[in-house]
């Protein structure tokens, strides 16, 4: 009986194997926005695992109809904190407290955020973003794809060699990204706050590891420094000069400025621990960060698409979009690309995600209404597919 009982599993183990795939899906859409700047009309996408076949006309049955939808590549949204919540009194938690209480919260902002439209996210970050991360990957918890720093590297961290061994311990850890700052927060004026030297080590031994950085900078001086020292990113740029978005420019240097996360301190005020001089000073940061947007559209700078979402902002990234067009006068179709081919390129993805074509994966975002024509269209999300998994569809 054992012998029949296993050569029952064996067999039974062959059919499986043996199995047919599942059918490629079929959308059919009569507007796509493919992520490099193109518009293509009446097109049948062919999904076949988690990665797609075909972008051509065709007349086989659709599983997903999305005509009279504007369809996209899943969104990129390149810097937020995906831990930070509000807890059940409405206020900001970044940190602290228990380790589950604190998983959980991360792993409902990735639901949400996926539900908005985003698939893929860089967090920058917490040691917690790795357990969501891998639990993502793994197809346990719905969620967008998740890179992470795990932490933030101050000057504070110490000389130039103790840099570098934290960044490579940083490695050691897991982390996707390093993150470090050059310079101090917006309210405290920007300057730089860490030595040349210092942003160097950090972002040469990024570099020697094959790590991506990416760096906080607010002021112009900090900024310049880590252009120089061949980082990959500089994310805000508050008061950013002409000469140094030139610099960006020819270095290839991505720009991440982001005016999410100031609406979202003043809208939801009370969740935070602000005083009056601080939210004057979010308040004024607002217009220098529309126009450096504007500035570095001129200087040809790529820009990227993130948000710097923190608690309250979660889910509702795609207003960074409505700020960007609406009140930077950014070009939708500018803030689109940003959002998909640009942000996969810095994140060193540009040949897998941020754009609808065969061999890319299947991650795709439709919207009802279009936003080359009304930019609000991006709140109207009722499709949402990850690797080939669709996670909303509001018919």
């Amino acid at each position: 009986m054992t012998r029949n009982f296993c050569l029952g599993l064996l067999i039974c183990a062959s059919g499986l194997a043996a199995a047919d795939p599942p059918h490629p899906i079929v959308i059919q859409t009569s507007t796509i926005l493919d992520g490099k700047g193109g518009v293509l009309k009446d097109q049948q996408i062919v999904i076949e695992g988690s990665s797609i076949r075909t972008v051509a006309a065709g007349k086989a049955k659709p599983d997903y109809d999305l005509r009279g939808l504007t369809v996209m590549p899943g969104w990129i949204d390149t810097h937020i904190h995906l831990n930070w919540h509000l807890d059940a009194n409405n206020k900001s938690v970044s940190g602290g407290g228990k380790a589950e209480d604190m998983a959980l919260a991360t792993a409902a902002d990735a639901w949400i955020t996926l539900e908005g439209g985003f698939t893929t996210v860089q967090s920058v970050g917490s040691a917690i973003d790795a357990n969501v991360r891998d639990m993502v990957a793994r197809g346990l918890l719905p969620g967008p794809r998740i890179l992470t720093s795990l932490r933030q590297i101050q000057g504070t961290n110490g000389d130039p060699d103790a840099l570098r061994a934290l960044v490579r311990r940083t490695k050691q850890d897991g982390a996707d990204v390093i993150k470090l700052f050059a310079t101090s927060g917006l309210g405290a004026g920007g300057d730089q706050s860490m030595t040349d030297e210092q942003i160097q080590a950090v972002c040469g031994e990024a570099k020697a590891l094959g790590l991506r950085a990416v760096v906080h900078a607010i002021g112009d001086a900090g900024a310049r420094a880590a252009v120089l020292a061949g980082c990959t990113s500089i994310e805000h740029g508050t008061f950013l000069k002409d000469e140094t978005l030139d610099l960006m420019a020819q270095h290839g240097t991505f720009f991440d400025p982001n005016l999410l996360v100031l609406h979202n301190y003043l809208d939801n005020r009370q969740s935070f621990t602000f005083d009056q001089a601080v939210l004057a000073t979010l308040d004024k940061g607002i217009p220098p960060t529309e126009d450096v947007l504007r500035r570095a559209r001129v200087h040809k700078v790529k820009v990227v698409f993130g948000t710097d979402a923190v608690a309250g902002s979660h889910g509702r990234n795609a207003d960074e979009f409505i700020y960007r067009v609406r009140d930077a006068h950014d070009k939708p179709m500018d803030a689109v690309v940003s959002a998909t081919s640009v942000s996969a390129e810095s994140l060193g993805l540009g040949k897998e995600i941020g754009t609808v074509a065969p061999g890319f994966q299947a991650d795709l975002v439709a919207t009802d209404g279009n936003p080359l024509d009304d930019i609000t269209a991006v709140r109207r999300v009722v499709f949402v597919m990850k690797g080939g998994r669709v996670y909303r569809y509001q018919k």
